[in-house]
């Protein structure tokens, strides 16, 4: 009852109660990152949801575009501004996420929705984790984050698969916040966020 009905119930009202409590907090950031990411404070990415369904995540943008002198883009730890770290590092990037959450792409708990890319190389068993909507956090998030493997981290989004319950969505609400709070798992060692996913790893 609390998978099919009630979460998806508390995912609206507690993100609709977000967007408008936060909404001060969120329009300091919109204009700080507009001053310093060239009028771009918003960063849109095709996503896969559940059941594999291609959706638009939305995120404050903590990276500039800056290229080489080739037109590549530079590394994402070069392209991390001042403004962009601190909203990074705080996961204040998350909170437009919470439309997606009203919207119905996403849950406020779930597996986290990773590039389209990385969909034909997982297993079977790590394909699982589109079974349900993907989560602004979740017990990977909660259990390591960007400091652990991809393969601990997909074993980990299927372990919530299986196990989903109310107990277990308020565990990892209120961990989300200490792990925030500690800034632990944020990057993983040598990255600005994590290594790609290449299937191995």
């Amino acid at each position: 009852m609390y998978k099919n009905v009630f979460k998806r119930l508390i995912d609206f009202i507690v993100a609709l109660v977000g967007l408008l409590v936060l909404s001060p907090i969120l329009l300091v950031i919109i204009i700080l990152l507009y001053c310093v990411n060239d009028r771009k404070p918003f960063f849109f990415q095709s996503r896969p949801g559940k059941g594999g369904k291609i959706f638009k995540i939305i995120k404050f943008k903590t990276m500039n575009d800056k290229c080489d002198p080739h037109g590549n883009l530079l590394p994402d730890v070069d392209r991390l501004t001042f403004v962009g770290t601190f909203v990074r590092k705080t996961s204040l990037d998350e909170i437009p996420q919470l439309i997606n959450v009203l919207k119905g792409d996403m849950s406020l708990i779930g597996p986290r929705p990773l590039l389209i890319q990385y969909l034909p190389l997982y297993n079977y068993e790590q394909s699982r984790r589109h079974e349900v909507r993907p989560g602004i956090t979740g017990w990977a998030q909660v259990n390591g984050r960007n400091a652990i493997s991809w393969r601990k981290k997909l074993e980990l989004d299927v372990w919530y698969v299986d196990n989903i319950s109310f107990l277990t969505d308020l565990k990892v609400f209120f961990t989300t916040f200490k792990k925030v709070f500690i800034r632990e798992g944020i990057s993983a060692e040598g990255h600005a966020t994590i290594e790609p996913f290449n299937g191995n790893n």
